[in-house]
């Protein structure tokens, strides 16, 4: 049966499916992130910036396709994080402006409203770069096209977009070399297509979305957060039992012990008669899983993502910290200028507090703001003109998503991509100069300070023509991996050795939350030993995941 048009239900139970779709793979696509560092974050973003879509489309009681598309528009544009979560909002945010003039969706429609979505897209990105999501985005909207002109058949439609997607997907690596090198398609890609299987999954009832997924809910994407160690190197708490059915004895179960031990920390192995209870944090708890098998069967298998239940934490924790600022700042007086800046560690907050910073919000590696965080901070900042510093590449675009909605205040970006930018740049504002002053001395004082940051790998992989082993710690500029090694110390000073030179005057260096003060003291010890011209300032940064930030000038 062919099937010509698409109604308004079957459009938005469609779209929560995509949103289900993306929700159950987004670890798949956090782990397609080039770096190898505890941080990917696109399945992540995008699931978040879609499920903000999914809350307004919920809202609404019997929609016509124009009700959708406003909800969809508006719920991603201001539910946006992270560079994927920006370009999903405009993809669909064209995707919404052509379908709205429509009482249904037909094959023409579809491929029009993918063709606006993909254009919108590449619009919203100052350089585009091919073998990423616009890639996918536009070779979608290509294929309907072509389509359309010699079918009225919308399943077939879409089927044969997913294929071409797909296709094209699997050609992302020879695109960009770093996909290649590190043997990965684009996770961005990946996350859109998963979008759109969960979108033709719906329309062909392989995914039944049922009538209590149509009504508004407060979604649950992460578990419920309880204290975990803040430095989480393993990211899955595993545990399960093994029915013993194989020989068992003491040399078997240090074999066992030291094989989790390969594969993560906190192990515990507990064995009585015939049973033996596993405990292991590891990233790889299918492995775990299946050392277990080579036993005997296994009964209460229990994983966790402890990452998630840390970022509800942070989550919960910036939130206070919102409601505090916003309390404080209501009562002053409206000023010329203020200063909005995106942070992640108790120390760093107050360093930029110190700066003169009139709201941080909480955010950057692992936990992206979203578009409506930023919008909320500037509400509560009381000022004719607002810097923002994004302090993160990948939060850069949701700024200036931000810039593109207030119409009450200038907003400045200044396009900050470290923590340690973003404070080069704000201790650079000059009271007194002119805002275009201020921007230009800030923008070119920031670039002037080379970044680094020091943190473990997550995953194998062979990058910037390095072999990196999980649990390796790596040093990384704004761009590379510099330095790779067994220990945090020799990592280190392998990195400051490759960014110092001869015009090189200070280090200043930021340690983090798994960090002790006496460490940190005697890694400058070294430093300066190695040194003896340049000056080294210490200071206590708190940042999650990253064991030290540092800035060279």
């Amino acid at each position: 049966m062919v099937t010509k048009t698409i109604d308004a239900i079957t459009l938005k139970k469609a779209f929560i499916a995509g949103a289900m779709r993306i929700e159950s793979k987004k670890e798949y696509i956090n782990e397609l992130n080039v770096f190898p560092v505890p941080d990917g974050d696109t399945g992540t973003n995008m699931t978040l910036t879609i499920q903000a879509a999914v809350n307004e489309v919920k809202q609404l009681d019997n929609p016509s396709v124009s009700d959708i598309a406003k909800a969809i528009s508006s719920g991603s544009l201001r539910g946006a994080r992270g560079n994927s979560g920006v370009i999903l909002s405009q993809l669909f945010r064209g995707f919404s402006k052509e379908i709205r003039e429509h009482d249904e969706l037909n094959a023409e429609v579809m491929a029009k409203a993918l063709t606006r979505g993909a254009q919108t897209a590449y619009k919203a990105v100052m350089k585009p770069k091919e073998g990423t999501i616009l890639t996918v985005a536009k070779a979608a909207a290509t294929k309907a096209t072509e389509l359309a002109a010699t079918t009225d058949d919308i399943i077939y439609l879409s089927e044969e977009v997913l294929k071409y997607m797909e296709e094209v997907l699997l050609q992302t690596p020879d695109m960009l070399p770093v996909l290649k090198e590190a043997g990965v398609v684009d996770s961005g890609g990946q996350g859109l297509l998963e979008v759109c299987k969960g979108f033709h999954y719906s329309l062909i009832g392989k995914v039944i979305v049922d009538d209590k997924e149509m009504v508004s809910a407060s979604p649950k994407l992460v578990s419920v957060s309880h204290d975990e160690p803040v430095d989480i190197k393993f990211g899955y708490c595993t545990e399960f039992i093994i029915n013993l059915e194989k020989k068992y004895d003491e040399e078997d179960e240090t074999k066992l012990k030291s094989y989790l031990m390969d594969i993560g920390d906190s192990i515990v192995v507990v064995s009585d008669d015939d049973i033996v209870k596993i405990h292991v944090h590891t990233n790889n708890p299918g492995d775990a899983l299946q050392k277990g098998l080579s036993y005997g069967s296994l009964s209460r298998i229990k994983i966790d993502n402890m990452r998630e239940e840390h970022n509800e934490k942070l989550i919960k924790d910036a939130e206070k910290l919102a409601k505090e600022q916003e309390i404080s700042k209501k009562e002053e007086p409206r000023k010329e200028v203020g200063f909005i800046s995106v942070s992640s560690g108790e120390g760093m907050n107050e360093i930029f507090k110190g700066l003169g910073v009139d709201y941080i919000i909480t955010g950057g590696q692992t936990m992206n703001p979203s578009t409506d965080d930023m919008l909320k901070a500037v509400e509560s900042v009381n000022a004719d003109n607002i810097f923002i510093l994004p302090n993160n590449s990948n939060i850069i675009l949701t700024a200036n998503q931000t810039k593109d909605i207030v119409e009450d205040k200038n907003i400045i970006v200044i396009p900050s991509r470290t923590l340690t930018q973003g404070i080069a740049a704000i201790i650079n504002y000059i009271d007194g100069s002119s805002i275009e002053e201020n921007i230009e001395r800030m923008t070119e004082e920031m670039t002037n300070i080379k970044s680094g940051q020091v943190t473990y790998a997550i995953r194998d992989t062979i990058i910037d023509g390095k072999e990196i082993k999980q649990g390796d710690i790596m040093g990384l500029d704004e761009k590379r991996i510099l330095s790779v090694g067994k220990d945090v110390v020799e990592a280190t000073l392998d990195l400051i050795g490759q960014m110092v030179d001869e015009d090189s005057d200070l280090i200043s260096l930021y340690y983090g939350e798994g960090v002790t003060e006496e460490e940190a003291e005697e890694l400058v010890g070294l430093i300066e030993d190695k040194y003896p011209d340049l000056e080294v300032e210490l200071n206590y940064g708190g940042q999650p995941i990253y064991y030290y930030y540092m800035s060279i000038e």
